[in-house]
């Protein structure tokens, strides 16, 4: 069928509802919709048999709904209703939630059910949640949706015929700032998570810290530390310890309130945000490696496994920043000191890796000397894992991966993908060559041709589409909460496996042989070349597109790549023999 999306944004939710349609042989065409979109002038240009709405924070026009069959995606269950939905079920400490796929028509949330599909709710953050079982509910739901609709059998449910007890929502108001304000002196730790939580990409906390008035993103416990509650105790790794009535938490990022007049501000780890304002406080160190004992915040772990060793980590939006990257290398390098014969790295719930942290360095005094060192902090990681010849390392996908963090999981000898998991192997929607040695590791996989095709369109590639191409070797369909278990048991069976000491030798081998035959200096050399004349022209699109990303301003129109299709594939990227 042709099929038109629908999409306030081309968010992670509409990327994996674009890979998903396209896997299974549909034409799509997008429309990114803001309050001035003329989409009555637009959609006939589509001819669509189907819309979909996978994301869309505005009304569909009634010429629209009318005239042709649209599907909304509404996260929340039947009987579910209103803006604020994944909002309002964290704010109350839901344990499970769902997906509805309704027909648009005047009301809003009200049209008559297409499909629906249920999922747990596990103790995480709002974004996390929408991206992992929101969107697997949600794609559950649209497929059979639109399943439904091609068969040309089937008749949509009205909601007014709906049973009670089949309605495990109900209609709620916008969560406002006033629903969400925390009550330092009152609130317990689990009241606090679930406020930080249920607003921890956006729209955030707004609360009154050292003077200022900031935006708080995300949350997680801390049962060793305490104080006065409302107290700053700690800093870790860029994040705030602060303390509540029975305990404390880590708040990972703030967001200063935008004064009238500015730009947008920018989310940013929580003591680069608060500057000079941050008083002296101690910087409290989480073990590499923690056993059982009480809750405490680190974005890197590791755990050993017989010998198998874990890398897990985690950072705000998948971004990773210079100091990241840093720290990251360093803990990757201890791992490689011990004696294992298997290293994941990777393996939680949520995003693998973005690649540099665009925030941090649009806040910097000299983007593109932060730039600079990004990309180098980057690219020292990634050569450090296609250095490890002692052992097999294995990148383990537990959600998306986008730009240099798709290229940093192709730099390990296997990639395992969660089935949910979206990526986004280019650089081009940024204005950027790209860097992280994949002019190495793209085409040794997928071959040149494939490797210029994938970089030139730069769309989203579903895990099963990945594996097709030779960009994943292994497909573990699971629940993002199942997937750390799952890898441990593949990665300590693998471990033990009686051919590991023979798979280590012939990968040396091919090392070697490689390195004889251009070593990976030159290829290092050829990217940050190309990449340092774009960071040091003040005049490259990449500082304006990069500013407009972090403040999510929202673009023109619909970018062109989005509706080239086949069109674009003739494209082609530069990629080194």
């Amino acid at each position: 069928m042709r099929i038109l999306l629908l999409a306030g944004a081309f968010n992670s939710l509409t990327q994996r509802a674009h890979a998903e349609l396209a896997d299974r042989g549909h034409h799509l065409g997008v429309e990114l919709v803001t309050r001035g979109t003329p989409l009555a002038t637009l959609v006939p240009r589509h001819a669509p048999d189907l819309i979909v709405a996978p994301m869309l924070t505005t009304a569909v026009p009634r010429e629209v709904w009318s005239a042709w069959p649209c599907l909304i995606v509404h996260p929340g269950p039947l009987g579910d209703r209103g803006p604020s939905s994944v909002d309002w079920a964290v704010h109350l400490g839901a344990e499970r939630w769902g997906v509805t796929v309704l027909q648009a028509n005047d009301a809003m949330d009200a049209g008559d059910i297409w499909a629906t599909a249920e999922c747990p709710f596990p103790a995480v953050g709002k974004s996390d949640l929408y991206r992992n079982e929101i969107a697997d509910a949600a794609i559950e739901a649209l497929l059979t949706a639109v399943a439904r609709f091609a068969s040309g059998t089937h008749r949509p449910e009205p909601q007014h015929t709906l049973p009670a007890t089949r309605l495990l929502g109900r209609p709620r108001p916008p969560l406002r700032q006033a629903d969400r304000r925390i009550d330092w002196a009152a609130d317990p730790t689990e009241t606090v998570l679930r406020t930080l939580r249920a607003a921890d990409s956006r729209p955030g906390v707004r609360d009154e810290l050292l003077g200022g008035t900031w935006f708080l993103h995300g949350g997680h416990p801390e049962d060793t530390l305490t104080g006065r509650p409302g107290e700053l105790l700690a800093t870790r790794h860029g994040a705030l310890c602060r303390a509540t009535v029975d305990g404390a938490v880590w708040i990972p990022e703030l967001r200063p309130a935008r004064a009238p007049g500015e730009p947008a501000t920018v989310k940013l780890p929580a003591t680069l945000a608060l500057g000079d304002r941050l008083p002296p406080l101690p910087e409290a160190p989480a073990p590499l490696e923690a056993g059982d004992g009480p809750r405490t915040w680190t974005d890197i772990r590791y755990h050993e496994d017989g010998p198998a060793g874990f890398l897990r980590f985690a950072f705000p939006g998948g971004a990773m920043s210079t100091d990241h990257c840093r720290r990251l290398l360093a803990a990757y390098r201890y791992a490689c000191t011990r004696p294992t014969t298997v290293l994941v790295l990777g393996g939680q719930r949520d995003f693998f890796s973005n690649g540099i942290h665009l925030n941090v360095i649009e806040a910097a005094a000299d983007p593109a000397v932060e730039s600079w060192a990004n990309i180098n902090a980057i690219d020292d990681l990634v050569h450090a894992v296609l250095t490890t010849t002692d052992r097999l390392v294995i990148a383990a996908l537990g959600g998306n991966a986008a730009a240099g963090g798709a290229m940093l999981a192709l730099a390990a000898d296997e990639v395992w993908c969660r089935s949910a998991a979206v990526l986004n192997p280019h650089y081009r929607l940024m204005g950027l060559h790209g860097s992280e040695y994949w002019t190495y590791t793209l085409p040794r996989r997928v071959g040149p041709e494939a490797a210029g095709h994938l970089t030139a369109r730069a769309l989203p590639v579903t895990a099963a589409r990945g594996q097709r191409l030779g960009l994943v070797d292994r497909i573990l369909d699971c629940t993002a909460q199942e997937f750390g278990d799952h890898t441990g048991r593949l990665a300590r069976r693998l471990a033990a496996a009686p051919g590991i000491q023979p798979r280590i030798a012939a990968k040396k081998e091919r090392r070697e042989s490689d390195e004889a035959r251009r070593p990976l200096a030159a290829y290092r050399a050829d990217e940050l070349a190309r990449m340092r004349r774009t960071f040091f022209d003040p005049d490259a699109p990449y500082h304006a597109l990069r500013r407009a990303f972090v403040r999510k301003e929202p673009p023109p129109g619909t970018p062109a790549h989005l509706n080239a299709g086949a069109a674009h594939a003739g494209g082609t990227a530069q990629v080194s023999p």
